[in-house]
């Protein structure tokens, strides 16, 4: 199979990684034409335009930045034509639900297959081929994909077109409310005066345990706020969830909160560290150093 990767930021580099070390044929395209380079010397071969990219491949890859950017990959005229009749777009990038919809139905007109699959696990998930991938579309189309994707993680069809987004926003918004969650509660420790790592440790195990409490928790107990999922990233998370909220009529006072809050940081000045630092927001807001 042949892939195109659109896209080599945090998460789409290690994923072309990942398909060039399985030994796919992989073409990419990215707009800073110096990160192409590390995946050279594994034979994937670069090209000048997405367009030339999407022209050798069975399996186009997006991971971009947001809808507006994959919008204006995927759907610019010359970009549209590069893209074979038959052939399957997977956009893996996490956008929101309707504009999927309408990228699929804009790539269904000419010819075009396509999956909504964002993926859950960040830069470590794919480093290491364990991301979580909820797709919407048909069965069909993501066995076809699955030559690919199985590389990179577990895939799990969620519902039609639209749908694998609608997944990736319960997730972030699990994500960021856990965050938010876990933020609050060790800084209520270390205002009383508790060991916030000793704290992390005591409920490690009980009801309170999750995945957040020991990756992000453990960043925070170490102040390590280096980008993996940025704070910028998880605040159009929290807005698209709210968006789609109000097109179904559904009250989300939670995700409402905890979008303000993410807000709030990205304000002041927290928008490119980790999505771990809206601990310093709340820490900020206790006069807590």
């Amino acid at each position: 199979m042949k892939v195109a990767v659109l896209g080599l930021g945090l998460m789409g580099l290690p994923m072309a990684r990942r398909l060039c070390q399985a030994g796919l044929g992989v073409h990419v395209w990215n707009r800073t034409a110096s990160k192409v380079t590390p995946l050279l010397d594994l034979g994937a071969k670069a090209y000048a335009s997405a367009a030339q990219a999407i022209a050798q491949a069975d399996l186009t890859i997006t991971m971009l930045e947001d809808g507006g950017v994959v919008e204006s990959v995927l759907l610019d005229p010359q970009n549209l034509a590069a893209l074979r009749r038959g052939s399957l777009v997977v956009d893996m990038s996490s956008i929101a639900p309707a504009q999927a919809r309408t990228h699929a139905q804009a790539l269904l007109a000419v010819g075009v297959r396509y999956l909504d699959a964002p993926v859950s696990g960040g830069t470590l998930g794919a480093e290491q081929g364990t991301l979580a991938i909820m797709a919407g579309g048909t069965q069909s189309d993501l066995d076809e994909a699955m030559q690919a994707l199985a590389h990179l993680g577990r895939a799990t069809l969620v519902g039609p077109h639209g749908c694998g987004q609608l997944a990736k926003l319960a997730n972030q918004m699990i994500v960021g409310i856990t965050i938010g969650a876990v933020a609050e509660a060790l800084l209520l420790c270390g205002k009383g005066g508790a060991d916030m790592a000793k704290v992390k440790e005591a409920i490690t195990g009980g009801f309170a345990d999750s995945r957040i409490l020991q990756v992000h928790g453990q960043r925070m107990v170490e102040r390590d706020f280096a980008p993996r999922g940025r704070m910028s990233v998880q605040l159009k998370d929290m807005r698209n969830a709210m968006t789609t909220a109000g097109e179904l009529g559904f009250d989300a006072p939670v995700t409402r909160l905890l979008e303000q809050l993410y807000a709030d940081a990205n304000k002041n000045d927290l928008s490119g560290l980790d999505q771990a630092a809206l601990f310093v927001e709340l820490a900020r807001r206790n006069g807590m150093a």
